[in-house]
């Protein structure tokens, strides 16, 4: 084994136990290590003033919300930072005003551009005085985020037909401190409806279901922390010596693990945010779909306020019903062209963009060519069991499809090239075709769990009927 590869990748950790930690991952380390305290601080502080404010003016609760934002990036970003922010809030809201959906897109994808391109960026975070460790994340975070946030709003606006939604809308919208600089997005409409309600009732069971869920998140942190000072999942794949040396079925595990670390971790820190959203009384973005449940390239994400985004105003606007090649060819371009500048455009960027967008066409172009005769016909013969068998044979490739291309977002170029050739020509037809089958009886038993459901949530909506 290679040591000088671990050498940043490894850091100090639990002492008493003589364990070290995988550090490869720095969002989980300055969220739950480096800046766990002032994180917590943080989001405490908007819990308890949030639940004061809740119980005596509910019906100024998002002012007030607006207003602790605004104080928390204050204090942490100072001001200088803070006027970039409304600055740009100005520009989106003054192009809201023209009523135009282009105008929208073009002003926003530039602000956006703004901080994702150079010279721009720099130029941009010149203006922030101070050095400290997470300044860099928090400014290119909130600014993120207060782009999509901002072109949300111009665009409901643009669509709403009497008058124009006000600027003191938009920044009660942006300032909401526990989406403002990680997310998720949530998209102007349903943030206003929900924050706009006056009177606060919770369903039946919600607040156990909340406990609930922060006691699980709280066991996933644990068992998280458990893996960082035992499997060092994240740094392996860094040493390619080591990884030439294990057999096709470790390499095949250690690339499904980083997926399902990626997955854990999003679910998680995603799943703290929502569960202080849900304590104000808001219905945020889920977190995103388990990994081990995926085989299509449509379901594909690990940030579903994004992915709502994108689908809502890009790929959904442009794809509508998703039944034309050329229609669905542009808008899954324009999809991945506007999450490249979301992610920061570079060479590693744009290859995962090309081989995801190649991806989600490539489903659709097959459903189509087996759509055609005398395939329809054949399938309108067999038994639906027989057909969900045929496309787990399918969705088993596909899966792998899919753990290929994000090992490259999640890991290197390298990495996601030796998974590949040992998978596909240096372990076929023994490792190929084993490994294959594995995945085709677990997609198998996913495409059982759907259908159940399925049965189950139609019963449930003939009841309610009835």
């Amino acid at each position: 084994m290679n040591r000088k590869a671990f050498r940043d990748g490894i850091k100090p950790g639990w002492h008493y136990f003589g364990r070290k930690m995988d550090v490869a991952d720095f969002e989980w380390v300055m969220w739950f290590t480096s800046f766990r305290n002032v994180i917590i601080f943080a989001l405490s502080g908007h819990v308890l003033f949030g639940k004061i404010c809740s119980m005596t003016v509910p019906q100024h609760r998002a002012v007030m919300y607006m207003l602790y934002g605004v104080l928390a990036v204050l204090g942490s970003m100072g001001l200088v930072y803070l006027m970039i922010i409304l600055s740009h809030c100005l520009v989106l809201y003054s192009v809201a005003l023209a009523k135009q959906k282009w105008l929208c897109y073009v002003a926003g994808l530039c602000c956006l551009a703004s901080f994702k391109v150079e010279p721009f960026s720099s130029w941009q975070s010149g203006f922030v005085t101070g050095a400290f460790d997470l300044q860099d994340v928090l400014f290119y975070g909130g600014s993120g985020f207060t782009i999509m946030r901002c072109m949300s709003f111009a665009l409901e606006s643009s669509e709403r037909k009497e008058g124009i939604y006000s600027i003191f809308d938009l920044l009660k919208y942006n300032f909401y401190l526990p989406f403002f600089f990680f997310g998720p997005v949530m998209t102007f409409d349903q943030f206003h409806a929900q924050v706009s309600t006056r009177e606060l009732r919770r369903k039946d069971d919600e607040m156990r279901n909340i406990r609930v869920h922060a006691l699980l998140h709280v066991g996933a942190i644990i068992a998280v922390d458990i893996f960082f000072h035992f499997f060092y999942i994240l740094t392996l794949p860094s040493d390619l010596k080591f990884m030439n040396r294990l057999s096709d079925w470790s390499l095949a595990g250690l690339a499904y693990s980083n997926l399902v670390y990626d997955w854990v971790k999003a679910a998680v820190m995603f799943g703290v945010i929502n569960t202080i959203a849900r304590l104000d009384h808001l219905d945020p973005p889920q977190p995103p779909k388990c990994i081990t449940m995926l085989y299509v390239f449509a379901e594909t994400h690990f940030d579903r306020g994004i992915n709502d985004w994108l689908c809502k105003y890009v790929y959904d606007h442009i794809g509508e019903n998703h039944d034309n090649v050329m229609k669905e060819l542009m808008a899954t371009i324009a999809t991945f062209a506007i999450t490249t500048l979301w992610l920061g455009p570079c060479e590693i960027v744009y290859i995962w963009s090309v081989f995801n967008c190649f991806g989600l066409n490539f489903e659709l172009w097959v459903q189509k060519f087996f759509q055609q005769e005398p395939f329809a016909k054949l399938e309108a013969k067999m038994s639906a069991a027989m057909s969900r068998r045929i496309r787990a044979v399918f969705g088993a490739a596909n899966f792998w499809a899919i753990v290929l291309y994000n090992i490259l977002a999640l890991n290197s170029l390298e990495f996601a090239l030796l998974v590949t050739k040992r998978l596909l020509l240096t372990g076929f037809p023994v490792s190929t075709l084993s490994i294959w089958f594995i995945t085709y009886c677990g997609v198998q038993l996913i495409k059982e769990r759907e259908r159940i459901l399925a049965i189950e949530e139609e019963k449930c909506d003939k009841a309610k009927v009835e």
